[in-house]
């Protein structure tokens, strides 16, 4: 146990302590500054400046390597170490591609740090605090400092660092705008259209069996697909996001909304899955409310009313899909969705 300043040892339990001074503790100063070998010596002080523009410039070549794989390492055209479409052209191309960006962002990261502990002042200073609006003078000498602070970093005097640091900076937002060359053409009105046509059957999401008006009982809920979306369906993935549907079914002594009635068969109504707020899944059902709810972030849709927002941050209801029976009792649609589903900035500039 260490023993108090004033040589008595304290009680068990008990940690040392100092002698109070006017009502406090003593102020142990700052430790002795430490000078590092940059700040003595200037041949090592050019090697550090040496080392971080040299990390910046292997910024630069990360960069380079970014855009060069970009269009030398793809997946599905030329492809330097692999045959382009298969799982190893995917796998160099994100490796290429990966390590060049980390490079990049790495040394810009890598040069800051030692430039900072190398080179610029590492002297601790202690400032009194004061008042928060400061006199016009102390306004003056905080000016005086930050000039001094650009004096001391030496930007105006090490051009070499100051020219590599820029380089390194404004090569890396090329990385970021090389892929914008290969995004593609503009998506157009494909998200204002889904997989659904006229006469096309309801089936069962899990198996793919249709399904007829007489297996809904009622205040039921079915999670549906188009019978003719199968896994050879060209874009399967993405029509099938599209066009996912639930169908539920109420008394139609409930219905506020004689349209949606309309657009359903003896109760039986068919809605988007897909929130109109950010495009999660609807599919809560309360029976007893005849409410969907989103789990994502709430949003309640009244089934009653053309699922309508009861409540929640979604902005539309669902849209409903129309429906009808064929002549063999089938559920079938009458058409795709009169409107675009999904969220609601997905109808920006809509093309029906």
């Amino acid at each position: 146990m260490n023993d108090n300043i004033d040589g008595t040892r304290p009680a068990r339990g008990v940690s040392a302590i100092a002698p109070r001074e006017d009502g406090g503790f003593p102020n142990p100063g700052l430790p002795p500054h430490q000078h590092r070998r940059a700040d003595v010596d200037p041949r090592a002080e050019k090697r550090a400046e040496r080392i971080v523009a040299g990390l910046f410039l292997v910024s630069v070549l990360g960069t380079v390597l970014f855009i060069a794989s970009y269009f030398l390492v793809t997946p599905h055209h030329k492809n330097l170490f692999a045959e382009s479409g298969t799982w190893e052209a995917l796998w160099w191309s994100n490796l290429v591609t990966g390590l060049g960006l980390a490079i990049a962002v790495f040394f810009i990261g890598a040069a800051a740090v030692h430039w900072a502990k190398t080179l610029m002042p590492d002297d601790e200073v202690v400032e009194e605090r004061h008042p928060i609006r400061s006199t016009d003078e102390s306004r003056g000498a905080a000016v005086d400092i930050i000039t001094g602070g650009l004096d001391e970093s030496g930007i105006g005097r090490r051009p070499l660092i100051v020219t590599s640091m820029v380089a390194a900076l404004a090569a890396l937002p090329i990385a970021v705008l090389a892929p914008l060359s290969t995004l593609g053409p503009m998506p157009g009105n494909k998200l204002h259209h889904t997989f659904w046509k006229s006469g096309m059957r309801l089936a069962r999401d899990h198996d793919g069996t249709p399904i007829k008006a007489s297996d809904v009982m009622m205040n039921s809920i079915f999670h549906v697909m188009p019978e003719d979306l199968t896994s050879e369906t060209p874009h399967f993935l993405e029509e099938r996001a599209k066009a996912a549907t639930v169908i539920v079914r109420i008394d139609p002594k409930l219905g506020k909304n004689e349209e949606s009635l309309a657009n359903g068969y003896e109760g039986i109504l068919a809605f988007s899955k897909i929130c109109t707020h950010v495009g999660c899944p609807v599919a809560l059902y309360e029976q007893q409310t005849h409410h969907m709810l989103c789990p994502c972030h709430q949003s309640t849709f009244d089934v009653t009313d053309a699922a309508k927002v009861i409540f929640g941050p979604a902005h539309r209801p669902l849209p409903q899909l129309p429906i009808e029976v064929d002549a063999e009792g089938y559920l079938v649609a009458r058409g795709d969705f009169p409107e675009p589903i999904g969220p609601s900035f997905w109808d920006i500039h809509k093309d029906k």
